[in-house]
């Protein structure tokens, strides 16, 4: 049975994208060889990848046309990926599929496959599957910078409790954290 890993960058006062669609300019101030290497290993234990429509969108635009090469757009390009939408139907990136009924496609994909299924970025999708009971893991990259607007990365009014898996400062001021949902909030 496959664990769900939520991913994701936020911001010391929890946002995981500024004021406007994809404001990550704050990921720099985290990036570098220790979260490089993390992307390394997400890529060599993923089943499938997850996204929201609009995660998507802007992950097919940067991974299918980024000059540079390497593991970690190798992974982006070759791995499955899942999206979910009620909007768009299909695909046209490499090993993608497009489904309405993400909680019910996660629960079967869980069940069915043996690897791990990482969702990424997907503030909305996250917080449903969360909702269901269907995440195992919430893997935060948390960045020292403090944005003061912007997207949150969790819904207002939705308590949840979580235990705490590892905290692991990381060599540029972030913090890589790993949470569980506890049971009767998962």
């Amino acid at each position: 049975m496959a664990k769900v890993i939520i991913w994701n960058l936020v911001t010391l006062d929890g946002f995981f994208e500024g004021e406007k669609k994809w404001d990550l300019d704050f990921h720099n101030r985290a990036w570098g060889p220790e979260l490089e290497a993390l992307s390394s290993k997400f890529g060599a234990a993923a089943g499938l990848l997850v996204f929201g429509r609009v995660t998507y969108e802007g992950m097919k635009a940067y991974w299918t046309t980024a000059q540079e090469e390497g593991e970690v757009k190798a992974y982006m390009n070759a791995l499955p990926k899942l999206v979910a939408s009620r909007t768009i139907t299909s695909s046209d990136w490499n090993n993608t599929e497009v489904t309405a009924d993400i909680i019910g496609e996660i629960a079967r994909r869980k069940r069915m496959l043996d690897k791990t299924i990482y969702v990424f970025g997907s503030a909305d999708l996250s917080d449903g599957l969360l909702e269901a009971g269907l995440v195992d893991e919430v893997m935060l990259a948390i960045v020292p910078v403090q944005l003061g607007k912007g997207t949150p990365f969790f819904k207002e009014g939705t308590r949840r409790d979580f235990d705490l898996i590892e905290a692991k400062p990381l060599s540029n001021g972030a913090v890589l954290t790993r949470y569980a949902p506890q049971s009767g909030t998962r």
